[in-house]
């Protein structure tokens, strides 16, 4: 089995084996980043590769994978003459949360712990049961109440154990964290573990190689946890460090209006969180974080990059589903928010939003 050798810990440089089953830095209980340097992705090379993320094998820490499904190469299609969008429900879960759940259940098949737990208001659930089945892994999702029928349906039907918490997304992690002490648990959190994060940079890898090794001059995001934004940071970062892009597009956040903590200490210029956000009800439920654990990597990525935030109100939301519906684009209504800050707030250039996840999932967002 070879494995990168350390996660590290980003805030007070303590670090740990990979191979050890620990799911935050002991010391400040802070989320892992990982000691990995990517190598150039020879673009020449991929058109007679694999049609799945892992075609781009030099910048993953992960290879030769045991329990693929096929995930990524999602179609990018134009919406306006500037605005594209990459249909990244188009997963065999149908959400973009697949890119992050196969690396955590390959490493974790790798690893052979006892049984795998993850918390999740429903996305990253679904994407973790479907692949640690794959990989013939006991799995035990928590999810708060109120959590989609339907995705709580797709939990089971792939035969995952589904542990319902009383209470909000806070209170379904702190349920899976206190699980995760637990001997011979794997704890698949797509907050803490950054191999999660190795895989949602591929989003980034495709649109370099769907335009001619170009990207766009913006990258506009869904964030509360920060994870497609953090691997969008990752991957432009390592093709610019090779010389394979001129410079780094700049990064858009999009939060709900309703449950913005993060859009809030950006405009403040804070480096990290002034407090948690009150959680309130929001159409966007999967971007609805009130204490993000990564906050300070996820304002400094916006920062350096040049970008900002955007929030986007309910009323909003559910004009920006009606209208991709209209288009051909059925999205669930977290993954329309990107959609919805855009056509509020055009950006100059040239932009990509990203469409993460299925409307079949939760269905039309109720007036």
């Amino acid at each position: 089995m070879t494995l990168p050798a350390n996660y590290r810990c980003p805030r007070c440089g303590a670090r740990s084996s990979v191979s050890a089953l620990t799911w935050c830095c002991p010391g400040c209980q802070g989320p892992w980043d990982l000691d990995f340097r990517a190598a150039p992705v020879p673009l020449a090379a991929l058109p007679g590769r694999t049609g799945s993320l892992w075609r781009y094998e030099e910048a993953l820490p992960l290879a030769d994978p045991g329990c693929s499904l096929g995930e990524g190469r999602t179609p990018l299609v134009r919406l306006t003459d500037t605005v594209s969008a990459k249909l990244d429900f188009l997963m065999p879960t149908l959400s973009f949360k697949d890119r992050g759940a196969v690396m955590l259940a390959e490493l974790a098949r790798r690893l052979g712990p006892r049984r795998v737990i993850a918390d999740s208001s429903g996305n990253a659930g679904t994407a973790m049961a479907a692949y640690c089945a794959r990989a013939g892994l006991h799995c035990t999702v928590y999810v708060p109440e109120g959590t989609s029928a339907k995705k709580l349906e797709q939990i089971r039907a792939h035969g995952a154990r589904l542990t319902v918490v009383p209470g909000d997304r806070e209170a379904a992690a702190r349920a899976a964290r206190e699980a995760a002490g637990e001997p011979g648990t794997f704890y698949a959190s797509h907050v803490h573990n950054p191999f999660f994060l190795h895989g949602t940079k591929t989003y980034v890898y495709e649109l370099w190689e769907d335009l001619g090794g170009r990207l766009p001059d913006t990258l506009v995001l869904p964030v509360g946890n920060g994870t497609l934004l953090l691997g969008a940071a990752l991957a432009t970062a390592e093709l610019h460090a090779h010389g394979l892009i001129p410079s780094r597009p700049a990064l858009i956040a999009v939060q709900a209006e309703a449950v913005a903590p993060l859009a809030e200490a950006f405009r403040a210029g804070a480096g990290e969180l002034i407090a948690p956000a009150q959680a309130r009800p929001t159409l966007a439920e999967g971007i609805a974080i009130p204490n993000p654990p990564r906050a300070r990597q996820i304002l400094r990525a916006v920062r350096e990059s040049g970008g900002t935030f955007l929030t986007v109100t309910e009323d909003r939301i559910r004009a920006a589903q009606l209208d991709l519906a209209a288009r051909g684009l059925f999205v669930e209504s977290t993954g329309v928010a990107c959609w919805a800050a855009v056509r509020a707030r055009p950006q100059a250039g040239s932009t990509v939003v990203p469409l993460c996840g299925a409307g079949a999932k939760t269905g039309l967002a109720p007036a």
